[in-house]
């Protein structure tokens, strides 16, 4: 539509035509869709992101159950920490912090240039811990968390790719294929809402800093988030966190 409502603003231009008849929709402040705001030619909808059903949920993690342990690992973790599939493939051994079971998320890696740091369960710390001794197996060196064990790309970072293809592989053993890698971000989010938390320590976990509410609160520390956390070790976060682990090990 773009490209041809640039076409007809070239024709006017030209004098060929009077009106774009693909004009872009004029936004009035308090006039909504009524007064003298124009919609445009094709109309926006927002939708919530579809999440699994616990029927689904059990299905993706057993398909998850057959993968790798370093897959077992990303996968804990995408969902205990609600990380966008960027963040986690670019995570350093550096960026981890076993002692306080917290994640320092580097602005750099980040969708909105934000750092932050958030928490993970205990129970993703032990399948992390016998993770990081099989990675000693694939290099000593510092730098990236997850390595390839590929021929190919033996030692080197796991891309945004191939991490998409791992999740691809489980959504369809799970016969799930709307799963994707940002599954385990909304999940997790939805989960730590259920479980009661407040939103502005919701979205301070998730990074987010879109309005001004919650950016006021955006700078909870990660040892704040990781207290919270542990509170809630009855809640639905903590009870799937640990279905992934007790399924994996």
């Amino acid at each position: 539509m773009t490209a041809v409502r640039l076409y007809y603003d070239y024709l006017v231009e030209e004098g060929i035509r009077k009106t774009n008849p693909v004009g872009r929709g004029k936004y009035t402040p308090g006039k909504g869709f009524a007064g003298n705001r124009e919609r445009s030619l094709v109309r926006r909808y927002t939708k919530l992101p579809w999440i699994p059903n616990e029927e689904q949920w059990l299905q993706i993690v057993q398909a998850a159950k057959a993968e790798p342990l370093r897959n077992r690992v990303m996968f804990a973790l995408a969902y205990d920490s609600a990380l966008r599939r960027e963040e986690l493939c670019s995570l350093q051994i550096g960026d981890i912090n076993p002692a306080l079971r917290t994640i320092v998320i580097r602005a750099e890696n980040t969708k909105s240039r934000w750092e932050r740091i958030t928490p993970y369960s205990q129970t993703t710390s032990a399948l992390l811990a016998n993770y990081f001794n099989h990675r000693k197996t694939i290099s000593r060196a510092p730098g990236a968390v997850f390595l390839s064990e590929s021929h190919r790309n033996h030692g080197q970072p796991v891309s945004v790719w191939t991490w998409s293809k791992i999740i691809e592989g489980i959504a369809k053993r799970a016969s799930v294929p709307q799963f994707t890698t940002h599954t385990l971000r909304h999940l997790c989010l939805t989960d730590l809402a259920r479980a009661g938390w407040d939103l502005h320590e919701i979205a301070a976990f998730a990074g987010h800093r879109n309005t001004q509410t919650t950016l006021q609160y955006i700078h909870l520390s990660g040892r704040e988030l990781a207290d919270k956390l542990a509170q809630s070790l009855a809640s639905i976060h903590a009870r799937r966190a640990k279905l992934i682990v007790e399924e994996f090990i």
